[in-house]
């Protein structure tokens, strides 16, 4: 089985390597608008066929634009939504606390690697967050998320056993934070 897994992921490798990165580009961007694909699995395949930093640097690029594409389709679609549903109760309170979400506690959230992407690009779709705010909380918080799948997809056991691995990821969920309060000073 093993022997399988192995000479298809060098199939899948072998055919995006000689496709280019826009094979992998693709992917990602695919996953952030049908949320059933797995990230983890496309990130490590554009790791593996692209190196760690181009691969890394694709995976990240691609999920952000994957992120706002999902973010402002939602955004074009947030009247008829108000007009169904803006008078229900559980609504209006979701879309409070959305919109009082900090800037750097939205940033953690897109960080956290289990927070679901598509959840968070329609709740901020459908609410009045800024489109800029957005972007650049994405663009802060998507870099210790793909690092952490790049981790898992290359090897689950290994990354969450490994304790120099969980104390990378918490270290960049840190900078992530860090980053988005000096942001927050700029942004108001």
């Amino acid at each position: 089985m093993e022997t399988i897994i192995t000479e298809l992921i060098d199939k899948i490798t072998s055919v995006m390597g000689s496709m280019g990165f826009i094979s992998g580009f693709l992917l990602i961007i695919l996953e952030s608008m049908i949320p059933i694909l797995p990230l983890a699995v496309f990130i490590a395949l554009n790791i593996m066929t692209f190196g760690s930093l181009f691969g890394f640097l694709i995976s990240w690029i691609a999920t952000v634009i994957g992120c706002m594409i999902s973010f402002t389709l939602c955004r074009k679609l947030r009247d008829k939504f108000e007009k169904k549903y803006g008078k229900n109760e559980k609504v209006k309170k979701f879309k409070k606390y959305i919109n009082k979400l900090s800037y750097s506690n939205l940033v953690i959230l897109i960080a956290l690697p289990f927070t679901p992407a598509f959840a968070v690009n329609i709740a901020a779709g459908l609410t009045d967050i800024d489109a800029k705010k957005f972007f650049s909380a994405l663009m802060i918080g998507k870099l210790p998320m793909v690092y952490f799948w790049g981790f898992i997809g290359k090897s689950l056991l290994e990354s969450i056993t490994d304790p120099y691995t969980i104390a990378q990821v918490v270290f960049m969920v840190l900078i992530a934070y860090l980053v988005s309060k000096l942001a927050n000073k700029f942004i108001k």
